[in-house]
């Protein structure tokens, strides 16, 4: 007799295209008939060599809008536009609403700048000791190695220092700041970003790697990079192989919308953790890319697959020309309220608003506690039912009874 199965509501189809599910490759997409060897594309110099920089480069693929065709014109006084051959390929050529082209393509509504808007929205100047190192948190520092990166996202947060387009730099003095890191011991992590730290050489990001783990009192090293989102074929086995003598070293890297992670980049990204380096996710909360619970679930399941933990969704920072790209935080608390208790765990990532001008990051929860006090707490669940839970009484036990016993 056949077992008899439990009734279980089959869950509602999502909307989101098997394309957003699976792992594909786009080579060569918009290079078709261009008769490239597999083995050139898969060359990270050559991609970096055939970047989409111009307006006419962009023209050539596809048919922009005006507000694209204004944004590309424009964009030269701000953020430079630079695009691998790879992430261009992710471009849905017809839809002008592509949530890839979105994050790459500027728009001319980058040159209108709202009243709450900044150019340095985390405070990162006001806490720079020595050129390039921002200490803000008591243990750990941010040190800025470059102002470069493969791609650039149309709503940097350092938009007015990488790129080499606006009208400030980013100063680096790495001398400097491995002079302050010795000195200060209290510092035990160290991030390193930009720009982006994997555009460097092997040998290049070597020489850092090793003067901070000379340090004694660093415990460990991270690395902020959208280089394996950006230019996968750079994850080479010889950038792994360097990169695993620096342990305990972790990678953060940045994906926004599930077509990002292609077969390539994955490859990359088991890549990087067969050589034993812990991978976590960090996206930013961007209209008309990742502002839907579907493509959000569709998006962490696939970093898992990839070996990746989610690990921060922002709030996107308050920079400088991104008010057409801004989600109301109301909604990014309700996407993560629709992945709570609908999904693993490890898939969700924790919200936060790095607080403007230079607070910190401050973690943005669903308010699951109905109400505290000294007796209880009550709380609900993902699904909207209370539950009680008891605080432990802390007296007891009259300790001045004891003491005459």
């Amino acid at each position: 007799m056949p077992a008899i199965l439990p009734n279980v509501m089959e869950p509602a189809p999502s909307p989101i295209e098997d394309v957003e599910k699976k792992f594909v490759s786009h080579a060569p997409g918009f290079w078709e008939g261009e008769d490239i060897p597999a083995e050139t594309w898969a060359d990270y110099k050559w991609q970096l060599k055939n970047r989409i920089n111009s307006l006419a480069d962009l023209e050539k693929h596809i048919t922009l809008s005006e507000e694209e065709r204004s944004g590309v014109i424009l964009s030269g006084n701000k953020l430079a536009m630079s695009i691998t051959p790879h992430f261009f390929n992710l471009i849905e050529k017809d839809n002008p609403n592509c949530p890839i082209r979105r994050q790459i393509i500027p728009r001319v509504e980058e040159t209108w700048i709202a009243d709450y808007e900044m150019s340095d929205p985390c405070g990162e100047d006001s806490h720079m000791p020595v050129p390039g190192l921002v200490h803000r948190y008591p243990d750990r520092v941010l040190f800025l190695v470059t102002d470069r990166c493969a791609s650039y996202c149309r709503y940097c947060t350092r938009s007015r220092v990488v790129s080499g387009a606006g009208e400030q730099t980013l100063d680096m003095d790495h001398e400097a700041a491995f002079k302050y890191l010795e000195e200060h011991t209290e510092v035990r992590d160290v991030l390193l970003s930009g720009g982006d730290p994997l555009l460097l050489s092997d040998g290049k990001l070597e020489k850092i790697l090793s003067r901070l783990r000379a340090i004694p009192h660093i415990e460990f090293l991270r690395i902020g990079s959208r280089i394996p989102l950006f230019l996968p074929q750079r994850i080479t086995p010889e950038l792994c192989q360097m990169l695993q003598k620096y342990h305990p070293l972790f990678l953060s890297v940045h994906a926004n919308h599930p077509r990002e992670l292609t077969m390539e980049v994955k490859e990359g990204l088991e890549r990087l953790s067969n050589h034993g380096i812990p991978l976590g996710n960090q996206s930013v909360l961007i209209k008309g890319v990742n502002d839907d619970l579907d493509i959000m679930r569709s998006l962490v399941h696939k970093l898992l697959m990839c070996r990746v933990r989610p690990y921060y969704l922002y709030q996107m920072d308050l920079i400088e020309g991104s008010a057409h790209l801004q989600v109301p935080v109301a909604k990014g608390i309700e996407i993560i309220e629709g992945l709570r208790g609908h999904t693993s765990g490890y898939a969700i990532p924790q919200y936060v608003i790095d607080a403007p001008g230079g607070g910190g990051k401050v973690p943005i929860n669903p308010d699951y506690m109905v109400q505290r006090n000294e007796e209880r707490v009550i709380v609900r669940n993902y699904e909207g039912k209370t539950y009680e839970y008891p605080e432990p009484a802390i007296d007891l036990v009259d300790e001045d009874e004891i003491a005459v016993k």
